[in-house]
């Protein structure tokens, strides 16, 4: 019963910028990590960011200096603002996150991705 539903996603010339968003809803007891992977075709999905609900966030060297991935707990939604986009940050971007259904259970869910395209 719980959803992870992305938005944001789309096709933008290189240089420019796109800001994702992903919320989560249903039974939600509790958020730990929010991250966001994406996979291009033909690759492994691979971790782009993540940030703890305490705030502290990680970051792919391939990204560094151009996205930031931040949070609004009380939304239980995760962004991840991308500047400075190249064409070899095309893919599939997935957002994940582990989620407390109760104060004994959680597990990892994922959205459904959304598609980024940076091309000219």
């Amino acid at each position: 019963q719980v959803q992870l539903v992305e938005s944001g996603g789309g096709l933008v010339q290189p240089g420019g910028s796109l800001r994702l968003s992903c919320a989560a809803s249903g039974r939600i007891f509790g958020i730990n990590v929010m991250g966001w992977y994406r996979q291009a075709p033909g690759k492994e999905r691979e971790l782009v960011a993540a940030i703890t609900n305490g705030g502290s966030t990680n970051y792919a060297d391939s990204v560094k200096g151009r996205f930031t991935i931040s949070r609004d707990n009380a939304k239980n939604t995760v962004y991840l603002q991308m500047n400075s986009l190249k064409p070899e940050d095309t893919a599939v971007y997935y957002c994940k996150a582990k989620i407390w259904t109760s104060i004994l259970s959680s597990a990892d869910y994922w959205g459904q991705g959304t598609q980024v395209t940076v091309s000219s």
